[in-house]
């Protein structure tokens, strides 16, 4: 199995089981995509939080009367986090989206000019990164 094809797996499956804590983002943590991870948690609770505010009394609502309006929504965002994660972890290292070269240590922006990266000082060898 390639290994943009592994890690993306890997990634999906941290996904999955961090989802199944209710944990969004986990397969972002284990690629170290630390924003997107932050993001897809923060939406996530925050989704869930204006849900619950919405269709449920937050202050008597427990885990076992979470009303359906609730429980779909959340998961299915959940299940986006994970499809994302895996989606994330196809990327080829060492490059970002727009397929500009990327750290492979911090994931930061690299200067072509610099034989270093500017944001965690690895020193970085080139004819690997450009491959």
């Amino acid at each position: 199995m390639p290994d943009a094809r592994r890690r993306a797996v890997v990634a999906a499956l941290v996904g999955v089981v961090g989802a199944s804590l209710g944990i969004a983002g986990a397969g972002h943590v284990y690629l170290r995509e630390w924003r997107r991870a932050i993001a897809w948690f923060t939406f996530v609770f925050g989704a869930a939080l204006v849900l619950l505010s919405t269709f449920a009394d937050p202050a008597t609502v427990t885990v076992d009367s979470l009303p359906r309006e609730v429980l779909f929504p959340v998961f299915g965002l959940l299940f986006l986090s994970a499809l994302d994660a895996y989606r994330v972890g196809r990327r080829p290292r060492g490059r970002n989206a727009n397929g500009e070269p990327t750290c492979p240590v911090c994931g930061g922006e690299l200067d072509r000019n610099l034989d270093f990266c500017p944001w965690c000082a690895t020193e970085l060898e080139w004819y690997t990164v450009e491959g």
